[in-house]
């Protein structure tokens, strides 16, 4: 019986079936990955944030400023800032308001205001040192601002005996100045308890009365010039929210309105500031 030939195996020198299925896959991944990718948007405004709190931190300027969206089309866009030139010389001198050029006239302080406010520091250092008063001004006024507990004791309306010698002093300055002088009284925003006065409006208006009494007692200043106002709580100077804000509330404003000061009146620099 013959013997059967055998075939020589023929071997497959291609790649298996199965590479080009994960060729495919693979390929779709990496599309895939590549749109996910370009739909990605950037946190610019995190990203700058940190960047310019890392720089401030490690003591450099911040590179970043942001263009307003409405400026760029509706998307924030960053650029590069140039570094701040350095400030110059006489920037760095303070100026006194009055003592700026003509071209500043608008911001300029009037002369009567100056030497008036000049004069009630020098006459009254000791008394603004200690608190119970202050002197402050703007372009038109000069504001002498007593405390309610260096004047008054709580809920009267009658001048401690002490605050008479010093009215008195304001009034010898007053002598030489024009201008209309409001007096004004403030309480804070608690109702009163009291049997005398029927609300803060009446205290308030009965203290104003009794500094304006003092103002035109001996007539050097015209009784014509001087108003007497009630405030009550209205115009605070700071919130009525603690006992400290309270008490600072509590006060009597003796206020000059456009005043001119005799050429004989000694000026000079302001060691106050302007009232905000």
């Amino acid at each position: 019986m013959p013997k059967p030939q055998l075939r020589p195996k023929k071997y497959n020198r291609g790649s298996p079936a199965w590479i080009v299925t994960f060729a495919d896959l693979a390929t779709l991944l990496l599309t895939f990955f590549i749109l996910m990718l370009s739909f990605a948007e950037m946190d610019v405004e995190k990203y700058r944030a940190m960047a310019n709190s890392m720089t401030v931190a490690l003591g450099g300027t911040p590179a970043f400023s942001v263009i307003p969206s409405d400026v760029s089309g509706g998307r924030p866009v960053s650029v590069i800032a140039t570094e701040p030139a350095p400030p110059s010389a006489s920037a760095q001198i303070p100026e006194l308001i009055d003592e700026r050029a003509e071209g500043d006239a608008p911001t300029r302080i009037p002369a009567g205001v100056i030497d008036l406010a000049s004069a009630l520091i020098r006459e009254l250092e000791t008394e603004v040192a200690s608190g119970s008063l202050s002197v402050n001004y703007d372009q038109e006024q000069v504001i002498i601002r007593f405390a309610e507990e260096a004047a008054f004791r709580s809920g009267e309306a009658q001048i401690k005996p002490e605050m008479i010698p010093i009215l008195e002093r304001v009034v010898q300055v007053l002598g030489s100045c024009t201008g209309d002088v409001l007096v004004a009284g403030y309480t804070d925003d608690r109702p009163i308890a009291s049997g005398r006065y029927r609300s803060n409006w009446d205290l308030s208006a009965a203290r104003a009365v009794s500094v304006v009494h003092e103002l035109v007692l001996n007539r050097e200043v015209p009784a014509a010039r001087v108003v007497a106002a009630g405030r009550a709580e209205t115009n605070p100077l700071v919130p009525n929210d603690s006992p400290e804000n309270r008490a600072r509330n509590r006060r009597v404003e003796i206020a000059i309105r456009n005043p001119e000061c005799d050429d004989t009146m000694p000026t000079g620099s302001l060691p106050v500031e302007i009232m905000p």
